[in-house]
Order: C-alpha cells, then sequence, then structure tokens
C-alpha cells in the first residue's frame, strides 16, 4: 500500500471543492483514511500548509463530518488522532496529532477485509500488535490503555494465524478489526515508540509499507531495550497465551519476543529492509530521533548514533547470495 502523500491530500481536497462535498469518508487502509484525516484538516485551515500542521494540537477547529471504514485490520487509524504523511517533494514521513482527526464514525465491517491477502493480512496485523507492544511498554500509560493494549495482543494471538491462512473466516476478521481498534485506542492516547520512529523514516525514504517495516523491526527493539521491559512483556506473554502468571519475569519476556519471531518466520516475512543505503542511514537516523524525541514517552532514551545501529542490522549482507531472491526480505 502507497503512503499518503502531499499530492494525494492535495488532489482530495481539489475534488472536495469541486463537488461541493460537506463530508468525507476514508474508505481503504490507514494510507486512505491518513489521507481523509489530512484533507478535513486542510478544508478548515485553507491558509495553512500541511507541513506547518506537523507535530502535536496545530488543527485546532472542527473538521467536516469525517468517517472511517477501514478495509484492513492494522492501522487502527479509524480511532486515532493522528495522520501521517510523505511530503512529495522531500519524501520526509511526519504526523499531524490533534484530537479533531479522530473520525467521527469508524464502520468496522469484516467482510471488506475478506478480499485481504494473506501477506498484506499478515503485515497490516503485526502492524496493530505493534500499537498494542509498544502503548503497553511505553512510560505514558494509563488502567485503560493498558487493559486496551493487553485485549488487543490477546486478540491477535488468537486470531491472526486463522485470519492469515482463512482469510474468509469472518469471526477471525471481525477479531482483527477489533484488535485494530483497541491497540488505535492505546496508542493514540499513550503513544509508540522507536520501532515507529525507525518504521516511519523508512516508509518516507522508500516508501517501505509501514506495516511491513513495523514487523521486521520489532523484536529487534524489543530486544535492544533489554530488561527494563521484561515484567511489561512478562505480563503481554501471559495475555498472548503464551506463558502462565508463574513463569519466571525474564523467561516469559524472551518467549513473547521468540514468538514474534516464529509469526514473522510462519509469515514469510524477512528480517531485512533491502532499499536501505548506507549513506542514507544518518538522515535516516536523525528523523527517527527528531521524531521520538520528545515526543514518544519510550522505555530507553536513545540518540540518533545509537539508532544508525538498527538501520546497519536491517541492511542485508551483501556477501548473502540470498539477498535478491529472498522473497521475505522485500515482502512480496
Amino acid at each position: 500500500m502507497a503512503n499518503p502523500t502531499t499530492t494525494n491530500v492535495y488532489e482530495a481536497i481539489a475534488l472536495y471543492k469541486s463537488e461541493c462535498c460537506d463530508c468525507i469518508i476514508g474508505f481503504g487502509g490507514g494510507s486512505s483514511i491518513d489521507c481523509a484525516k489530512a484533507v478535513g484538516a486542510c478544508i478548515v485551515k485553507p491558509k495553512q500548509p500541511l507541513s506547518k500542521m506537523k507535530g502535536i494540537l496545530k488543527v485546532h477547529k472542527k473538521l467536516p463530518l469525517l468517517m472511517a471504514v477501514p478495509t484492513t485490520a492494522g492501522t487502527g487509524s479509524e480511532t486515532t488522532l493522528a495522520a501521517v504523511i510523505t511530503d512529495a517533494h522531500t519524501r520526509h514521513k511526519y504526523a499531524i496529532n490533534d484530537f479533531p482527526l479522530i473520525p467521527r464514525y469508524a464502520v468496522l465491517d469484516p467482510k471488506v477485509t475478506i478480499s485481504l491477502p494473506p501477506f498484506i493480512t499478515a503485515t497490516t496485523g503485526m502492524d496493530a500488535l505493534t500499537h498494542a507492544v509498544e502503548a503497553y511498554i511505553g512510560n505514558s500509560t494509563t488502567y485503560g490503555t493498558r487493559k486496551d493494549a493487553i485485549l488487543a495482543v490477546k486478540l491477535i494471538f488468537e486470531n491472526i494465524y486463522t485470519a492469515y491462512e482463512d482469510g474468509r473466516n469472518v469471526e477471525a476478521r471481525r477479531n482483527m478489526l477489533r484488535a485494530s481498534f483497541y491497540a488505535g485506542c492505546a496508542f493514540t492516547k499513550s503513544y509508540v515508540g522507536y520501532v515507529h520512529a525507525v518504521a516511519h523514516s523508512l516508509g518516507g525514504e522508500y516508501n517501505v509499507p509501514h506495516g511491513l517495516a513495523n514487523a521486521v523491526i520489532l523484536p529487534m527493539v524489543l530486544k535492544a531495550y533489554g530488561e527494563v521491559i521484561h515484567p511489561k512483556l512478562a505480563r503481554l506473554a501471559v495475555a498472548a497465551g503464551l506463558t502462565d502468571p508463574n513463569t519466571p519475569c525474564d523467561e516469559a519476556a524472551k518467549c513473547f519476543i521468540s514468538a514474534i519471531q516464529e509469526m514473522k518466520k510462519r509469515f514469510g516475512i524477512g528480517n531485512h529492509i533491502p532499499e536501505i543505503q548506507e549513506t542514507d542511514v544518518p538522515k535516516l537516523a536523525h528523523y527517527a530521533d527528531k521524531e521520538a524525541n520528545p515526543l514518544y514517552p519510550v522505555p530507553v532514551l536513545m540518540s540518533a548514533a545509537e539508532l544508525e545501529t538498527f538501520y546497519y542490522m536491517l541492511m542485508p549482507n551483501p556477501e548473502n547470495p540470498k539477498k535478491d531472491s529472498d522473497r521475505s526480505d522485500h515482502g512480496e
């Protein structure tokens, strides 16, 4: 799925005006819904360019009636206050965050997700998992966001394999939509972390699908956070049905990370992003650092220099003969 660009937004604004519209429906994946949000923001603030709305609470005004109909179960955009947009000229990807961007209505219809191909079912489902995990392990949680995140993790582990293997299973599809919604509720209040910061930089520079990037990066960042997040990962492991409450904390946390790695393997999701160019790494790490600090309440603070390590880990080994033939690394 293509990331929404400023060009997409301005084209939709022209259509909104030429057809004398009075409401906006975001129908599709997170990109479509984010585009719809940005259109609404520009409609109510016609003199302010999108780039000036970047960050937190820059919209202020009530949008035209906005409805979201997600056709994927992953982004949670139907319930969040965020719209992620890529500048069509610089390829820089940034988020607009404000309460008016939360859709007035969200229609969760599993039937519109039935035709979703298995690989996209997997990557969008792991996108929702990333939202729930990053919201849960961050330092800005509430009772409500922790509850939503745990429920999302439980639903994902119970249903993602069925949805992947039997796309016409309406119950599994419905539960994945619910999981995406609850994960969205969690992260729109508690925010995300370095998985998203790195993924956004890759999506902006190379148009790497967001769900795929999150899936590849998630276990890598969880390992890097270390023992400080083990108690929280242990609780998620219990919610996922991987361990029982009596399992030692470190063991349960490692079990949770291993389960994510096994999930990636089963879905054919590799460990690399072949598009990354070494010369781009400092710039990408700068973007990720600027996005995450101080906005994201990450459990372990890292500098731009430390974030560079992730990009090098994501680059395939040039001497690896499977580099050009491994479908899992390309997400094909």
